[in-house]
């Protein structure tokens, strides 16, 4: 006894897709969602905000600013850290100069700045460890969005 036949057609048209049977597979893939790719886009897209909000904050004008400040009173000021707080419009600046009376004068600099209000000194201390005796300072600023 032979086995039956097959005939396969491999030239024959597919039947076109019904607008009910499209709807189908339309919902079928929503239903189909990967939790985990969700989770990936969101945390994309909330970096990418994060990224945007830094590049509001008016570099150029800020570092010229301060930069200014040291080469106008020639105080030999050295910034080591300059962090804006976009929410706060507030900066923190770390820096080290000679001594304290460069220091202040740099701060009573800044007071005339159109892009900076309220420079104030927070700390200051001696390096004793390093036989200049710099004098490390930290101060803030509220900086202003001019047009």
């Amino acid at each position: 006894m032979s086995a039956p036949r097959v005939a396969l057609d491999f030239v024959s048209r597919r039947r076109p897709l019904t607008l009910t049977g499209g709807v189908l597979l339309a919902l079928n893939r929503r239903s189909q969602r990967d939790p985990a790719q969700e989770l990936r886009a969101a945390a994309l897209s909330e970096e990418a905000g994060r990224v945007a909000e830094e590049l509001s904050i008016p570099w150029t004008s800020l570092l010229a600013e301060l930069e200014g400040a040291s080469r106008d009173s020639a105080e030999q000021i050295a910034l080591l850290s300059v962090e804006p707080d976009r929410v706060k419009h507030h900066v923190r600046i770390t820096g080290e100069s000679r001594d304290l009376p460069r220091v202040l004068a740099y701060v009573q600099r800044l007071r005339t700045s159109a892009r900076l209000r309220y420079p104030m000194l927070e700390s200051h201390d001696v390096k004793t460890d390093d036989p200049q005796h710099p004098v490390r300072f930290a101060m803030t600023a509220e900086w202003r969005e001019l047009p």
